[in-house]
């Protein structure tokens, strides 16, 4: 590979990495971390880069997916089809662009576009059977989202049953929409946690998502939830022609709640400037967070013409608001430490109210983010709120320096540790070396333990922060070597509570191999590329051998993280990691024989579908994988078993199409019990 090939590479990974965490932040923690513009300048030169490399796209590229996987604690629910999330334009040349391609693709003069503001609120799917409330879920990663069912049917604006006014209820019904919560509603509600001394939330968006998932239902039916539905995905028996008449007539004739005003019909570039001029103008005056206008092809045939891009539909845009602003001054510039030991700096401000939320801080990302925008402590800076959430420094103001401000330098060491720092090589970002760092091993237990590795129920966040401080553990193999008394030292820790969670770290001795890998950390590698190399690994010893070489040719790999994974099975310090877990007895796949010809499922393909009660759908396919079978998410003419649970979609039908068997839950449960009787 050429210098200038591998300067792309690289730079690939670095913004696969970069995206990856803030999709983490953002779409499992709702906590975001970086504006949305930054956001899609990051994501724009991705898909540009990997445009102009197209070997370089790997499955597991953020541009191959919309967002993340669903948090722990609920079941998971297939998406089909997808909910893609919309792209981001921010001015007027984008949106005449946006026209321009849509009217070129459809070879037409002039197009009519529906025009509807933005909700800030949690995207939901609702599925409906004849005319009852079947299941509601979250929008996850776009292809499988979280099950919020019960949660979702305490919502007052929710039909449980469909009205059926002026057109007949169908047999089939799936809607999308976005739960929210009203400025009003909002204020109320953090008046009254604070009354019972409870934190309030930052903003209605994380209100609306953290009551959305309580577990307990009875906790989200306090909650003042409100929902908008905007999108017909699914409904048999029933073509509506175009997107206004699903928002003016179809969903109001079932009692669905639609954007009913302020919406528009617009046939021009013009008339959507004037619709969203006329949205932000009256943006302060409304009763909810608005952060921007959604323009869509009217024509829903049109929908199909132009089709998809892997993240977002070429038939709509979300032409975002200006993100709110104001100028203050910077006290302090502190690091923090993260799991793989990537130092970020952090503004510490004088406190400022910008839309309605008072901020005092702000990530300024790394050393090359500093750099560029010459930020310096004592500076005036501009701070804006991406998305109306987010705080982040805009620019510097070095017309108004006095001489007393004090440029920042990146500590040469780590500011937990004292560890070495090292650069990387485009000079931007900082790491810890040591893989001792608290602030890393923290993490990285936390990490080890969490619902798609191990998944050790009871140990939380603060308590893996009590073991490291108290010296309890240095590596996540410590967690097996503690005895009751070790963790009843801990505050708030009783014997019951210690049980539990030696009962679940004895449970997880019999995990499976791709959950194994994911618990490892191995950089690059998640759950898919996890259960890719299972399919072709038995066992982490046998990985111990495996060349860079060797790791490209297994489709779906590519050469990062072929490297990632020969240098992690090729680190001594890696290697004395894996000896003590196979001292411990955790060494999965290493008592069975070596190739696949011995397991039951092997030389099979197997798709699952709808909603299981038994498993979520990652464990039923390690369930599978882990007996030989080879697990796909698209039923084609190579699939041998459908496995469907309630609300199949699409998928059952191409499975019944082609005469591929298919089971439920309990004749897949059945299977897997007869062969692994054999």
């Amino acid at each position: 590979m050429s210098e200038s090939a591998k300067d792309v590479a690289g730079e690939i990974r670095r913004l696969r990495e970069e995206i990856s965490r803030h999709d983490y932040y953002y779409h499992v923690l709702d906590d975001p971390r970086i504006e949305d513009r930054e956001y899609d300048r990051l994501f724009a030169r991705l898909r540009r880069l990997e445009e102009e490399n197209p070997e370089l796209v790997t499955p597991d590229s953020p541009t191959q997916r919309v967002g993340l996987k669903p948090r722990p604690g609920f079941a998971a629910v297939e998406h089909d089809p997808p909910m893609l999330s919309l792209r981001a334009i921010y001015t007027e040349e984008e949106l005449v662009s946006f026209d321009a391609t849509c009217r070129r693709e459809l070879k037409r003069e002039s197009l009519d576009y529906v025009a509807e503001p933005k909700y800030d609120g949690l995207a939901v799917e609702l599925v409906y059977e004849d005319g009852r409330l079947l299941g509601a879920s979250t929008r996850g990663d776009g292809y499988t989202g979280e099950d919020i069912t019960s949660n979702v049917r305490t919502i007052p604006s929710v039909p449980l049953i469909l009205g059926d006014r002026e057109v007949p209820v169908p047999g089939r019904l799936v809607v999308r929409g976005e739960v929210y919560m009203a400025r009003s509603s909002f204020e109320k509600l953090n008046r009254r946690r604070e009354d019972a001394g409870e934190a309030p939330f930052a903003n209605p968006r994380n209100a609306a998502a953290g009551s959305l998932r309580q577990l307990d239902p009875r906790i989200t039916a306090q909650r003042p939830l409100k929902i908008v539905i905007y999108q017909i995905a699914e409904v048999s028996g029933i073509a509506p022609r175009r997107q206004w008449d699903v928002l003016d007539r179809f969903l109001p004739a079932w009692h669905l709640r639609s954007k009913s005003e302020p919406k528009a019909l617009c046939s021009s570039v013009s008339e959507l400037m004037d619709f969203y001029g006329k949205v932000l103008a009256d943006r302060e005056e409304a009763d909810l967070e608005l952060d921007g206008v959604v323009i869509k092809v009217d024509r829903l045939d049109y929908w199909d013409l132009l089709g998809t891009r892997s993240r977002d539909p070429r038939w709509a845009v979300a032409f975002k608001f200006p993100a709110r602003g104001a100028v203050t001054r910077v006290q302090d510039i502190i690091v923090q430490v993260g799991r793989t030991g990537r130092l970020t700096p952090l503004a510490i401000l004088e406190p400022v109210e910008i839309g309605g939320a008072t901020v005092s801080r702000a990530s300024l990302h790394n050393r090359g983010e500093v750099e560029r925008k010459d930020i310096r402590i004592g500076d005036h800076v501009l701070v804006e709120r991406a998305g109306d959430v987010i705080p982040y420094v805009v620019r510097s103001f070095p017309e108004r320096r006095t001489g007393e401000e004090t440029p920042f330098s990146m500590p040469t060491g780590c500011p937990v540790c004292g560890s070495e720092v090292l650069m990387s090589e485009d000079g931007k970002d900082d790491r810890c070396a040591s893989l001792g760092c608290p602030a890393q091993l923290k993490e990285r237990i936390k990490h080890f333990a969490s619902k798609s590795a191990m998944d050790i129920e009871g140990l939380g966040d603060k308590t893996v922060d009590a073991l490291v401080e108290k010296g309890l553990v240095r590596h996540a193999t410590d967690l097996y070597r503690l005895e009751l008394e070790d963790w009843i030292t801990l505050d708030r820790m009783g014997e019951k509570s210690a049980g539990n969670i030696m009962a679940s770290l004895e449970e997880s001795r019999e995990v499976s191999l791709p959950r194994f890998l994911v618990a490892l950390g191995i950089p690059l590698v998640g759950e898919h590329l996890a259960r890719v190399l299972a399919a072709h690994f038995p066992s982490p010893a046998a990985l111990e051998g495996a060349t860079p070489g060797d790791l490209m040719d297994i489709d779906g790999i590519g050469p990062e993280v072929a490297r990632s994974v020969a240098t992690f099975f090729a680190d001594e310090g890696n290697l004395e990691i894996l000896a003590k877990f196979r001292e411990l007895g955790l060494d999965p796949g290493a008592d069975l024989p070596e190739g696949e010809a011995h397991r039951p499922l092997s030389g099979l393909t197997v798709v699952f579908t709808g909603r299981l009660e038994r498993w979520t759908r990652g464990e039923a396919a390690d369930l599978a994988e882990s007996l030989g079978a080879r697990v796909t998410s698209s039923v084609s003419r190579e699939t041998d078993y459908l496995v469907a649970g309630p609300g199949g979609g699409s998928k059952l039908d191409r499975a019944r199409e082609l005469g591929i068997p298919v089971l439920d839950e309990e004749e897949f449960a059945a299977m897997l019990r007869d062969v692994a009787s054999e």
